[in-house]
């Protein structure tokens, strides 16, 4: 089940992402480290509405920003579309243990239909460059990949940019 988050599940949540944050590490993706995501983040995004997670026999497994916020960051990328009515996805996260079993593409799927129902033009998001099972996953889902930004606090290398037009 996906269903908006809880400030009382924070714990939770930072759980299943530092969860990921160490997977990716030992595979050699340093995407997310001690400064991403954090709790105050998270907490700004349960304050807006923004944050669902993914629940299976009652327990948090995984996580998904839905915001119609545009990140300063996104400001040089050529968008396909007009700024105005699009989604950004951030934060998508699956424990470890249940990955590559479909979890990831429920919650696009969730993301897709949440933009779709609300008259949103395209989602946008950012995936690592180092990480090529994001991109291949997302570019599978019809996303265009447009330009490249940094978060130097994350990495030196860059994160792609992605849109999918509705």
């Amino acid at each position: 089940m996906i269903r908006h988050a809880k400030i009382s599940e924070i714990r939770d949540i930072l759980s299943v992402t530092r969860d990921c944050a160490e997977f990716m590490i030992k595979n050699g993706i340093y995407q997310w480290n001690q400064f991403y995501p954090s709790r105050t983040i998270f907490e700004k995004d349960i304050a807006r509405s923004e944050l669902f997670v993914l629940e299976k026999d009652n327990r948090i497994i995984g996580t998904l920003v839905v915001s119609s916020l545009m990140d300063k960051e996104y400001l040089p990328v050529q968008w396909l579309t007009p700024n105005s009515q699009n989604i950004y996805v951030h934060r998508l996260s699956v424990l470890p243990k249940h990955q590559g079993q479909g979890y990831a593409r429920k919650l696009m799927d969730f993301a897709e239909n949440f933009a779709k129902e609300h008259g949103y033009i395209s989602i946008r998001l950012d995936t690592f460059s180092q990480n090529k099972r994001n991109q291949k996953f997302y570019e599978s889902r019809g996303y265009q990949k447009l330009g490249d930004i940094y978060f130097p606090k994350q990495s030196e290398h860059p994160f792609h940019c992605y849109e999918l037009v509705l």
